[in-house]
């Protein structure tokens, strides 16, 4: 049974740890050390965005990061999907579909009118989840400074 629902404080420690294993993937160097602020920041501030839990039978199976953005083009208030993860054991069982879904529902109820995410070119899996999601490729680039 999947269930999606608002981390709390509580939920940091598995969080952080499946984070780790996002970052991994993602070829994102991890420090828990510094990570752990920043998430506890997003999870105490719902002005930033949400962090969502998904559990499989009451245990933690994945998460996703909302965070909140502004653009005129998608009329105010869009979202990002920073972080979308399912746990290796419970992929190939649909889990992922509900995932991104109760994440969209997310962005919905806190008024954005559009969501954005990046996805590596080589990750198949989740192309494949975002395409039948519904998901297009803008004809821009993203590109980042940092600050």
């Amino acid at each position: 049974m999947f269930r999606a629902r608002l981390a709390t404080a509580g939920d940091l420690p598995d969080i952080l740890e499946m984070m780790a294993d996002f970052n991994l993937g993602e070829e994102i160097a991890f420090d828990r050390a510094v990570f752990q602020p920043r998430l506890d920041r997003l999870v105490a501030d719902p002005g930033l965005g949400r962090v969502l839990v998904f559990e499989v039978e009451a245990k933690a199976a994945g998460y996703a990061i909302v965070t909140w953005g502004y653009d005129l083009e998608y009329g105010g208030r869009d979202a990002f999907l920073t972080e979308l993860f399912v746990r290796p054991a419970q992929r190939g069982r649909g889990i992922g579909h509900q995932a991104l879904a109760a994440a969209e529902d997310a962005a919905r109820s806190g008024g954005a009118h559009a969501l954005h995410l990046l996805v590596r070119h080589d990750n198949a899996e989740a192309l494949r989840l975002y395409d039948r999601a519904g998901y297009r490729t803008e004809p821009r680039a993203v590109m980042t400074k940092d600050l």
